[in-house]
Formats: structure tokens, C-alpha cells, sequence
């Protein structure tokens, strides 16, 4: 009998050793969901954006043309203030070289302001057309690496929407102060009157009271509406009775 009682307690160390590991694996998945402050609304709408501009990434590429235009505005204007910072000439004769330095630094500026404040107003990702033969990728069809989710793109002879492979696509998002609506619209860069897709959904459709992150319930949500800009299912233009009911 006494060595019966040895062997028990070993047998249940062995059999609890896999529900201890199970038991770390559910630890770890919980801690990898996102938890953010919904009181943040400028965080809330961050980890949004982002999660928008992944998804579409997905489908379509970044043009990085504008972003490299700015990037050299901003190098040039944080040159002129290394110079004047640090020209090698005493103060009463660098007031020339000074004045010049200062005067492009703060043109320099204020073009950027006026871009950021003008041209990309609300626009969160900027991406090239769609090329013919569809994205052009290392893995056509794959799996997000953050999500485990199955990256699906369609053929591009099954796309309805001619401009899609003719311009690039500006993605625009809104979160009005005080709101709960959440708001991201697609549309076409660079053409006149761009036809565009819109919709709109409620921050706690995504957020718990916790504020824990449903990052893919966000990403099906996007990928049906960029479905919609692919199928040239397009907004139709409101009426002015339409307007007086919003």
C-alpha cells in the first residue's frame, strides 16, 4: 500500500502539467489584446486609423510619393536651422546669413502647415492604382501575420470599378469630438467629382466598457467596404430632402 501512495501524487503532477501550459497559453492570449482608454479620444481614434490603414494595405499598395515631398520640405527646413544654429561667424556679421536661414526655415513651415491643413485635411493613407494583374506582392494570398486571418484578394477581372486601376484610392477618416460615430470613406485621388464609399460605425461596436480592442471585427468591417469601392457600389448623391432628414 505504501507504494501506492508514492505513485499517486506523481500521476497527478504529470496530468497537471498540460493544464498549467493551457492555462499560460489563455494568459498570453488575453495579453495580447489590445485595452485602451476610451476617454482618450485621440488614442481611440490612433489605433483605429491604423487598423484601417493595415487592412486596406492588404489589398492595395501605399503610394509614398507625397509623404517623400514633405519628408524633403522638412529635411531642407531643419537644415537652414542647423545653419543658422551653428554657422561658424560671429553674431555681428552672420544677422545676413541668420535672417535668410530664419526666413526659409519658418516659409518652409508654414508650407507643410498649409498642406497638412489644406490638401490632407482628414486623409489617413494615400495608396497607388491597382495594377491590372491585381497586387503586386511577394504572397498573392496569405496570412496576416497579426491576426492569423486568411488575406483574400479577388481577381481583377471580377472588380466592376474601372478607376480603381487608373487612380490611387484616399482614405479618409472622422471621429467628430463628442461622438460616438466613427467614420471612413474611400475615394478616388486626382479625379474631379470622385464617386467614393462611406460608412460609419459606433465606437462600442469595437470597444468594450473595458476597452478592450476587437481589431477583427474592425478589419471585416473595412474589407467590406473596400468589397464596395471594388464593386463600384458607390455613395448616390443626396437630395435636398435627404439633407434636411440628416
Amino acid at each position: 500500500m505504501g507504494r501506492k501512495k508514492q505513485k499517486e501524487p506523481v500521476v497527478e503532477d504529470v496530468e497537471s502539467e498540460p493544464e498549467d501550459e493551457e492555462d499560460d497559453d489563455e494568459e498570453e492570449e488575453e495579453m495580447e489584446l489590445l485595452q485602451v482608454d476610451v476617454g482618450d479620444m485621440i488614442k481611440v481614434k490612433q489605433i483605429l486609423d491604423e487598423t484601417v490603414a493595415a487592412t486596406l494595405l492588404e489589398q492595395i499598395d501605399e503610394d509614398y510619393q507625397f509623404d517623400n515631398f514633405k519628408l524633403l520640405l522638412m529635411s531642407i527646413a531643419c537644415v537652414f536651422a542647423m545653419i543658422a544654429q551653428f554657422a561658424p561667424l560671429p553674431f555681428p556679421d552672420s544677422r545676413i546669413i541668420i535672417g535668410i536661414c530664419c526666413a526659409s526655415y519658418f516659409c518652409l513651415s508654414g508650407i507643410l502647415q498649409l498642406i497638412t491643413t489644406v490638401i490632407d485635411q482628414d486623409c489617413i493613407l494615400l495608396t497607388k492604382p491597382l495594377p491590372k494583374d491585381g497586387k503586386k506582392d511577394d504572397v498573392d494570398v496569405g496570412i496576416n501575420e497579426d491576426t492569423g486571418k486568411k488575406i483574400f484578394r479577388k481577381d481583377p477581372k471580377d472588380i466592376k470599378s474601372k478607376e480603381i486601376f487608373t487612380h490611387g484610392v484616399r482614405v479618409r477618416s472622422q471621429f467628430p469630438r463628442f461622438s460616438q460615430w466613427y467614420i471612413v470613406i474611400l475615394e478616388f485621388e486626382k479625379l474631379p467629382d470622385t464617386p467614393r464609399v462611406e460608412q460609419r460605425w459606433s465606437v462600442g461596436q469595437f470597444f468594450d466598457k473595458e476597452g478592450m480592442f476587437d481589431e477583427i471585427g474592425l478589419q471585416l468591417e473595412v474589407e467590406k467596404l473596400y468589397r464596395r469601392l471594388e464593386d463600384a457600389d458607390y455613395e448616390k448623391e443626396k437630395t435636398p430632402a435627404d439633407k434636411k432628414k440628416d
